[in-house]
């Protein structure tokens, strides 16, 4: 971190078109065609960028499948993370740009060219995050028979990212002259190949675009397994963890960031972020309708006909709801209030789950806002890190988790896109309600201070690794 500067939350959004919430394409007024894409796309960047967030983040999936209908339909079809960010680079000015490459099913000489490429044109705004690929739908898809062991790919990904820093140093910064009087355009000492040569990838170099402005986009990997947090200690700036509890945070954050100085790396250069998936309205009150509307939208399989069409996820039954609770509900309605009696026999994890329930909708258990059996299906089935509140109360727990340093920052997922007509905007709504607020508590920078995403992030300048060789001592 540049010194005396003070510490401020790391901003950004992640982008689904069709939204985080598995049905919040239904939601009235939302976007619903990935044909209409390009205007969502251009919509979230400018009103991200308005609203002064550091980054926009594009993940990625090899494969679609009709089952992501009713799990997860931004997956069914969406565009390819760096055409995405290669067109925001050109409705943006300021906001950075983050893509998500497979280090199994990328080569790392074509990915350096095009991050440099985007980097220099969109004035320093690129990172990358490298993701394995474990999934054998992807794996299939690039004529792959088998996915390789963790082992395997994550040693790859270690490679992966040495490649893509050798290449982007192969030019030093004054390595265009550009004398026109003597006719000499570049110092040919000042361009390096690499000869990388490991024993899952290699590339010779050097690298026929010049050294990003960034010097080296910010790296950044999704820590979900040990091995992931292990790439992410040894070679990342960034890493987007998802703990499940606020305790789990601050003890991963601790040990995360002393791993990253036992590496001999400055831990304050190293920033986590974890998702978050706000629903949010102008009162408390507003935000639980929007949420009780959303519940209500989730398909379950046992209301659903018989159609022949693709099934829907056994986790949303009454079946496993009953096992969740611990307790017989062939007799109920999904819009039943749930009674006192009958939670008072609820297993554990049923009253785990009514906790959840509580914290999401402000329903209680024979309240005047009672808890039904629908809201205890869905809480169970989505999983996403779910925030219901008013601005006030979003940025109190962004505050919270910060101040403890749980978390240097969130991505914010959005429930559902506004339509053509943008009359249901979640994330128009967190950005009007909840970034005022944030700023107001001293959480965030008033306008961007740099020009590129590593001065957003607060991330050192990286010298080329050529110039560093020549400045040892002998």
């Amino acid at each position: 971190m540049t010194e005396n500067r003070e510490r401020r939350l790391v901003l950004g959004t992640t982008v689904r078109t069709l939204g985080a919430w598995p049905a919040g394409w239904r939601y009235p007024g939302a976007h619903r065609d990935p044909a209409g894409d390009p205007a969502v796309l251009t919509r979230t960047a400018l009103a991200a960028e308005a609203a002064g967030l550091d980054f926009l983040f594009f993940g990625d999936w090899l494969a679609t499948s009709a089952e992501f209908e009713h799990t997860d339909p931004y997956l069914l079809a969406r565009v390819e993370p760096f055409a995405a960010i290669g067109y925001l680079a050109a409705v943006t000015e300021r906001i950075g740009l983050i893509a998500t490459v497979s280090s199994s099913h990328s080569e790392p000489y074509t990915t350096a060219r095009s991050s440099a490429s985007i980097d220099l044109l969109s004035g320093g705004r690129v990172a990358l995050c490298v993701a394995t690929g474990a999934e054998a739908r992807s794996a299939s898809n690039f004529g792959w028979t088998v996915v390789h062991s963790d082992t395997d790919r994550f040693a790859a990904a270690g490679e992966f990212i040495d490649i893509l820093r050798g290449l982007w140093d192969s030019w030093e910064d004054d390595a265009f002259v550009s004398d026109a009087a003597t006719g000499r355009l570049i110092d040919p000492s000042k361009l390096h190949p690499l000869g990388y040569v490991g024993q899952h990838r290699a590339s010779s170099g050097p690298l026929n675009v010049i050294r990003p402005p960034q010097g080296h986009p910010p790296i950044a990997v999704v820590g979900g397994s040990p091995n992931a947090r292990q790439l992410a200690i040894r070679d990342a700036d960034l890493l987007f963890a998802s703990p499940r509890t606020f305790d789990e945070a601050v003890a991963q954050y601790a040990e995360a960031k002393a791993l990253v100085a036992r590496e001999g790396r400055d831990p304050d250069g190293f920033r986590i972020v974890t998702p978050i998936l706000p629903i949010v309205a102008e009162t408390r009150e507003g935000a639980w309708e929007i949420y009780d509307r959303l519940v209500a939208l989730v398909p379950v399989p046992d209301e659903q006909p018989d159609d022949g069409l693709v099934g829907l996820p056994s986790n949303r039954s009454v079946r496993t709801l009953a096992s969740v609770l611990g307790v017989p509900l062939s007799s109920v309605s999904l819009d039943d209030a749930v009674p006192t009696r009958v939670a008072a026999r609820f297993s554990s994890l049923g009253k785990q789950l009514v906790d959840v329930v509580r914290g999401r909708s402000g329903r209680t258990i024979a309240g005047e806002r009672p808890i039904t059996y629908r809201h205890l299906l869905v809480g169970h089935a989505v999983a996403a890190p779910v925030l219901v509140g008013s601005a006030v109360d979003v940025a109190a727990h962004f505050e919270t988790w910060f101040r403890a340093e749980a978390v240097d920052g969130f991505t914010v997922l959005s429930a559902f896109s506004a339509g053509a007509e943008g009359e249901a905007d979640s994330f128009g709504a967190f950005a009007e309600l909840v970034v005022p607020e944030l700023r107001r508590r001293g959480l965030l920078r008033d306008d961007y201070e740099g020009a590129t995403l590593r001065d957003h992030l607060d991330l050192p300048a990286v010298p080329n690794g050529h110039l560093r060789i020549q400045l040892q001592p002998l």
